[in-house]
């Protein structure tokens, strides 16, 4: 009993004791590249609590300031992924076509490992986003990369705006029409569930308007699910849209316009690139792999050219990861669309800063390097879009979360060194390749399962 009542204070302990904190820093020397205001070579960056203070040349280093020589090497804003998954406990809720009242955010993994791999990479910051198994799916949480914490609300980007997972094409179809014999079935049903939702959440929100008025005695039920999108009529939620195909996008775009909801950032979009006129005249987003297509029969059609055109059209645009993997080396991802393109250094690397922060609504904040923004930096061997370039220093909030130098064999905070194996958990999370639509085939199959058990009782069962 005496073990048990230590180990709880010790748990409480480590959730009140906060190892998230605003570094003193002074990056003398390098080779900054702003995204926003140039490059400046043999520059200096003042850090002091976790904000950038001065930008220059032959700075000098208040008290307790750690000093970091960057000479020879490239200083580049922390890089921002604006689509994964790393760092929840579940992608998709997918039992119902609009799970628009969970959030993802209610239960954070700051243990995921997956986060120090990513600061491996430079990236300080990520969109930790619902999967793709409902049309409306759920709320999704922007994180920062302070690997270290035990508290899961550290990792909250606090004050980061809402955001939304939607989602168009046959994974809302295939798990709903298919796999639980309701709508959506087609991609007419897809748009209809859109419809329905705000339709219903209009109505919502007029009857909270008439009891506030007097007109009702009463006031409505409350309904987690339509003051959620209630949120996004009024403009408080960003949509961020699971989309492929071109006819899609147009008809989402449509129904955004009979609604007047005009905040949205559509995601992979690979065929984003047929309308891009019609995305940048909306105001859309567009967050896109690299050259990541033809995994499945609705998406076969795409190019590598797509982050470039979006961009010479006017659209926000952005590459992500959508993958434990790639995340790891998206200033490569990045590279690629000087290969497919021709874009500068600036419009390249803005593709892994600056846009995805825009997009996610985070942009006063981070994606550039900028007096008074908070100081996330990636440290590189060389220029970041250089296949040579190795990560040196990751750094979130003027605090060093990661080092090259100081990288040690295992990282995980859950797991005993000497273990010979990784976790169950870290094992098993790769079973599903494609991490947008992770939890739905175990859903699917105990579904199935379910359905084989009634069947057989009822060959046994005459009542």
């Amino acid at each position: 009993m005496n073990i048990i009542i230590k180990l709880i204070i010790l748990i409480a302990t480590s959730c009140a004791v906060s190892l998230y904190g605003q570094g003193n820093l002074l990056i003398k020397n390098g080779n900054v590249l702003t995204i926003t205001q140039g490059n400046k070579s043999a520059t200096d960056i003042l850090i002091q609590n976790g904000i950038i203070t001065k930008i220059g040349s032959q700075l000098t280093a208040p008290e307790n300031t750690v000093i970091i020589d960057a000479s020879g090497k490239y200083v580049m804003p922390g890089i921002i992924d604006a689509h994964s998954h790393i760092a929840i406990d579940a992608v998709n809720e997918a039992t119902n076509p609009n799970t628009a009242e969970v959030n993802v955010g209610d239960a954070l993994n700051p243990m995921d490992v997956a986060i120090y791999r990513a600061l491996a990479g430079g990236v300080t910051a990520s969109h930790a986003m619902h999967g793709s198994a409902n049309a409306i799916g759920g709320q999704c949480e922007t994180i920062k990369h302070r690997y270290g914490v035990t508290n899961p609300e550290e990792l909250r980007m606090k004050d980061a705006p809402r955001t939304i997972k939607f989602a168009l094409g046959e994974n809302p179809i295939r798990v709903h029409g298919e796999g639980n014999k309701i709508s959506p079935a087609t991609r007419m049903g897809v748009e209809q569930v859109f419809r329905t939702a705000f339709s219903e959440a209009r109505l919502y929100m007029k009857a909270w308007d008439d009891y506030k008025k007097g007109v009702l005695k009463s006031p409505p039920v409350y309904n987690i699910r339509l003051e959620t999108i209630a949120d996004i009529l009024k403009g408080n939620i960003i949509i961020q849209c699971h989309s492929y195909r071109a006819d899609e996008i147009l008809m989402l775009m449509k129904v955004l316009k009979d609604f007047n909801i005009q905040k949205i950032c559509f995601q992979h979009v690979n065929e984003g690139f047929k309308v891009a006129p019609e995305l940048a005249a909306f105001g859309a987003g567009a967050s896109v792999f690299a050259d990541w297509w033809a995994y499945k029969f609705e998406v076969y059609y795409s190019t590598a050219y797509n982050a470039a055109i979006l961009t010479r059209n006017g659209v926000v645009t952005s590459i992500n990861s959508d993958s434990d993997d790639y995340i790891r080396h998206l200033y490569l991802e990045a590279a690629k669309t000087q290969r497919y393109g021709d874009l500068t250094d600036d419009e390249a690397l803005a593709l892994i800063t600056i846009n995805p922060a825009k997009q996610l609504g985070i942009e006063k904040r981070v994606g550039s390097i900028e007096v008074g923004k908070e100081a996330d930096i990636a440290i590189f061997s060389a220029h970041p879009l250089s296949v040579y370039t190795i990560p040196q220093m990751t750094i979130v909030d003027g605090v060093i979360r990661f080092d090259i130098q100081k990288d040690a064999d295992d990282m995980r905070l859950m797991a005993d060194p000497k273990d010979k194996y990784s976790g169950f958990m870290e094992d098993c999370r790769y079973d599903e390749n494609n991490t947008c639509m992770r939890d739905v085939a175990e859903f699917l199959l105990s579904n199935r399962h379910a359905d084989y058990l009634r069947f057989i009782y009822s060959k046994n069962h005459s009542h």
